[in-house]
């Protein structure tokens, strides 16, 4: 009797076993059969019907989820929104570069919106004279190897042949292999060639094509994974793009026309879409070339983010709003809520998308306290709020003791004051180029947000110190001209992006309120230090040689 029992027991037990096989096979072939059932439809899934298809919601492939744990397990950060983008394995090359095997590159065109296109600036145009200015014509020394990021030759091999998908070798032409079998660097997707000219005195050069065709590839590339980027104060994605390619998504919190309230801190400040793009647009027209490419994107919060993440926290914090719209808020130090939910309409959100720089494997950054940053406290006042004296501390310390890069804090000083930017706690430099190159402008979100009120405190390294560069201030005298006129410019900038308009009239015109007022504290250097003191002359000698050794002059 007992054996009878035991057999049936036993019997139960592999039934068990086999349902829940047979279940599981099931739920990994769903997702193929419901795209596979799709795949003729091009409709858009209306907010109504979403509540039904959310049970069955299948996740992407293995592949996707390799490339999302890259990015799962990093510790939180709040250096920079490009700081976690390592490999937590290895810190090998040729592992860093193992998405890169089955890349394909699909040549797309960029359909533009007709008012965008009948804004777009044309021959003559301010932009295109400002560019035609010879203080924006001015090149870099040759670069070594030693100058530059990667070497092609060596640093960056990708065989096509390697590809799993086979299609790879048909789509493009067979004339960009190299003998080796090897594809031309040229013929790499834009997001690796802006990685590879990336040199010791820029991220990207003056009039490079590929920049354009990144911005665009931002918009227009299929989004095939979606992470939250660990650490931050704030909601913030991680997409990865049918080329491989990836990206920092900033939704948007506030409109255009919203002020950050009156009685927030700095600190606790909503991060604003509209900022990082406007950044990039004003760090270009500055010719400092220190912020990494940023445009604007309309996005499907449920095609293009919740059906394509692997992150079940993000995923779970998805719902259709009384208003019949689709939010979620996924999870974040601060408005990362049900009452900070994000919203689209009904499931349309805007947001902006900037380009990953090297996965620090590859290329190694430094990351730098800002000698001015702020105290983050709600009572305490940082050390240079209440000492005149402050700058005089800061260069006797490296690596501000030498070099130029005293200056590039001035720039960025500039850079940060005419953003409204307060939040600049830290910044970033590529580590083989030691402490003889720029600065890396990441994480402007936090800028435009006022532009009733010009907040002069940040404006205090540059009152403290008199120092600048003299292609800096020459540039700025530049800008203050009404044939190139600040404002002007920006607009006319702005307005190639997607989402255009990128600023309301009002942050323009604050820009060049703020502008007059940073000459204004030149002049007053000036007048006081003498001009040989203040500026610092770096357009002797050979043209673009801004990392020379100088020392900080001291009184």
């Amino acid at each position: 009797m007992k054996m009878i029992l035991l057999r049936k027991f036993r019997f139960l037990i592999l039934m068990v076993f086999l349902i829940a096989c047979s279940m599981h096979i099931m739920i990994d072939l769903l997702p193929k059969l419901e795209r596979h059932s799709n795949s003729g439809c091009s409709c858009s899934h209306t907010p109504s019907e979403e509540p039904q298809s959310w049970g069955k919601q299948g996740w992407p492939n293995k592949h996707t989820l390799r490339i999302l744990q890259d990015f799962s397990n990093e510790p939180s950060s709040n250096v920079s929104s490009h700081s976690l983008e390592r490999i937590p394995v290895t810190g090998d090359k040729t592992q860093a570069f193992r998405r890169l095997e089955h890349l394909g590159q699909r040549k797309r065109q960029f359909i533009q919106d007709a008012s965008v296109t009948k804004n777009m600036p044309v021959k003559g145009s301010r932009l295109s004279a400002l560019y035609e200015h010879p203080l924006y014509k001015r090149s870099v020394p040759p670069l070594t190897d030693e100058d530059t990021l990667f070497n092609v030759n060596t640093d960056i091999r990708f065989d096509p042949k390697a590809a799993e998908d086979q299609a790879w070798n048909t789509e493009g032409n067979m004339d960009e292999f190299s003998p080796t079998g090897e594809l031309a660097a040229d013929s790499y997707p834009n997001w690796l060639r802006f990685h590879i000219g990336i040199n010791r005195y820029e991220l990207y050069s003056r009039h490079n094509p590929v920049i354009d065709a990144l911005l665009k590839d931002l918009v227009t590339q299929r989004i095939t994974s979606v992470a939250m980027k660990s650490g931050g104060t704030q909601l913030k994605l991680i997409m990865t793009f049918q080329n491989y390619g990836q990206a920092l998504f900033k939704p948007m919190k506030q409109t255009r026309e919203q002020e950050t309230p009156p009685d927030f801190f700095y600190f606790s400040d909503f991060e604003r879409h509209n900022a990082e793009i406007a950044a990039f647009h004003l760090d270009k027209i500055l010719d400092f070339r220190r912020v990494p490419p940023v445009a604007g994107r309309l996005v499907n919060m449920t095609k293009e983010i919740r059906d394509v993440t692997r992150d079940k926290k993000l995923w779970r914090t998805f719902f259709i709003s009384p208003a019949n719209n689709v939010c979620f808020y996924g999870e974040c130090s601060y408005y990362c809520s049900t009452e900070h939910a994000l919203c689209g309409k009904p499931d349309q959100i805007e947001g902006s998308l900037a380009a990953f720089l090297p996965d620090l494997a590859l290329a190694k950054r430094k990351t730098w306290r800002n000698p001015w940053r702020r105290s983050y406290h709600k009572r305490k006042k940082a050390e240079w709020e209440v000492d005149p004296d402050y700058c005089e501390e800061v260069k006797q310390t490296p690596p501000y003791d030498s070099g130029t890069r005293l200056l590039d804090i001035m720039d960025m000083t500039v850079f940060d004051f005419l953003m409204g930017n307060m939040d600049r706690h830290h910044y970033e430099t590529f580590e083989k180029f030691g402490n003889e190159t720029f600065i890396i402008h990441l994480d402007n979100g936090r800028g435009f947000g006022k532009h009733s009120h010009d907040e002069m405190s940040i404006l205090v390294p540059l009152t403290q110190c008199c120092r600048v560069r003299k292609s800096t201030h020459l540039r700025l005298q530049l800008l203050a001209k009404e044939e190139y006129k600040l404002s002007m410019l920006m607009a006319e900038s702005l307005v190639r992006d997607r989402l255009s308009p990128i600023l309301i009239q009002p942050h323009l015109d604050a820009m060049d309120r703020r502008l007059r007022q940073v000459l204004n504290v030149l002049s007053e250097c000036i007048e006081k230090e003498g001009y040989s003191y203040v500026v610092e002359d770096d357009l002797q000698g050979h043209q673009g040689t801004d990392h020379a050794h100088t020392g900080p002059r001291r009184r």
